[in-house]
């Protein structure tokens, strides 16, 4: 089928182009707006019913003692010499071992992987990186410094300074459209990709303009635009905002899930109530509309996607459309049962599914 606008002159398609750009941007701006009024009206709320709470901020000044767990790894730094970035994480297992870089998403960091950082130790050296801009990892101060060229190239520098030029590549949420992006840019660098409640970019783009049921769940990424008031609106009654994506009924790990502990909590408020510590981390989204959609779309590699079907921001249809991106084997797990955050929520199934996919392709290869 030929594409739209084929047979249309130059000047033409031009004219056309840039009258869906326009609409795109209207679209974008107008989302934000709406998005920014109900930001608003919940503050006024909040403001009416509580005021003496709703400007309590409380900064940690001590980190709670899970994140110094010896049994989840050791602590290091590498400096990348071209953006003279220096990141954190955290590694575990030997050094030799085959790598398993683990990108977090929004917003969590290196602590999100605690469960796969125990798991995998016996057989991989298990990185669980903070994104540029989270925890300890240098946040530069212009949002330009977090496109997704800068994101993807941050992936590649860490792996060679690492001393290893392939890895098993695995992300969840924002970590998971990275490692979409880095499998496909530089596939030889991926050996197996797993990707945790995150479709293939290309999927993400097209259905949320189709479908309005996702482009409100996607809301947030709207309201990210703004300037400043987003970290606001986490900061206030203390990270409520926070507290309550994991915890609430509506985002939060359900019933059946591996709850955070108060503990748990304390390691994310302790993070992220830094000041200028949200800053980063929303700076990632506020660079999305300006590098979708993509030019290259083929994963080459085998892939694994692991989906929970509660996911409150996530339409588990594009869990499936995923599969005609990926040209080698392609396996697709939904847990009924599971939230948003998968590897938290259920992190003996994930480990046992990431294991299971693991051996299967390596009998493969062997065959």
């Amino acid at each position: 089928m030929a594409r739209p606008g084929a047979a249309c002159p130059p000047p033409a398609r031009r004219v056309m182009g840039a009258a869906r750009a326009l609409l795109f941007w209207a679209l974008v701006y107008s989302y934000c707006g709406v998005c920014a009024c109900i930001a608003g009206l919940r503050l006024l709320w909040s403001i009416g019913r509580r005021p003496g709470e709703t400007f309590r901020w409380v900064v940690r000044e001590n980190p709670p003692a899970c994140l110094n767990d010896p049994s989840l790894g050791t602590h290091c730094y590498v400096r990348i010499k071209d953006s003279g970035l220096r990141f954190h994480y955290v590694a575990a297992g030997e050094r030799g071992k085959p790598l398993m870089l683990l990108l977090h998403g929004f917003p969590e960091f290196w602590y999100s992987w605690r469960h796969q950082l125990r798991e995998f130790k016996s057989e991989y050296r298990v990185v669980a990186l903070d994104l540029r801009g989270y925890g300890e990892t240098d946040a530069p101060s212009h949002k330009e410094n977090y496109k997704l060229d800068c994101l993807i190239t941050d992936i590649k520098d860490i792996l060679e300074s690492l001393g290893y030029n392939k890895c098993v590549l695995i992300g969840h949420d924002w970590g998971g459209m990275i490692a979409w992006l880095v499998a496909i840019c530089y596939p030889e660098m991926v050996t197996k990709l797993i990707v945790v409640n995150f479709p293939h970019p290309s999927v993400f783009t097209e259905y949320i303009l189709r479908h309005p049921s996702q482009l409100i769940k996607s809301g947030y990424y709207f309201f990210f635009q703004m300037p400043w008031f987003p970290e606001f609106m986490f900061t206030v009654n203390d990270f409520k905002v926070l507290k309550s994506l994991f915890t609430s009924q509506a985002t939060g790990i359900g019933r059946k899930g591996c709850r955070l502990t108060a503990e748990d909590i304390e390691a994310y408020l302790y993070v992220f109530s830094q000041p200028g510590a949200l800053t980063g981390p929303i700076n990632h989204y506020r660079n999305i509309f300006s590098c979708l959609p993509l030019q290259h779309h083929e994963v080459v590699m085998p892939t694994l996607l692991l989906w929970g079907e509660r996911d409150a921001f996530m339409e588990v249809e594009m869990a499936e459309i995923t599969r005609i991106y990926v040209k080698n084997h392609f396996r697709l797990t939904i847990l009924s049962e599971a939230s948003h955050w998968l590897q938290q929520d259920q992190p003996d199934i994930v480990n046992k599914l990431i294991w299971t996919f693991l051996k299967e392709e390596t009998t493969r290869k062997r065959e």
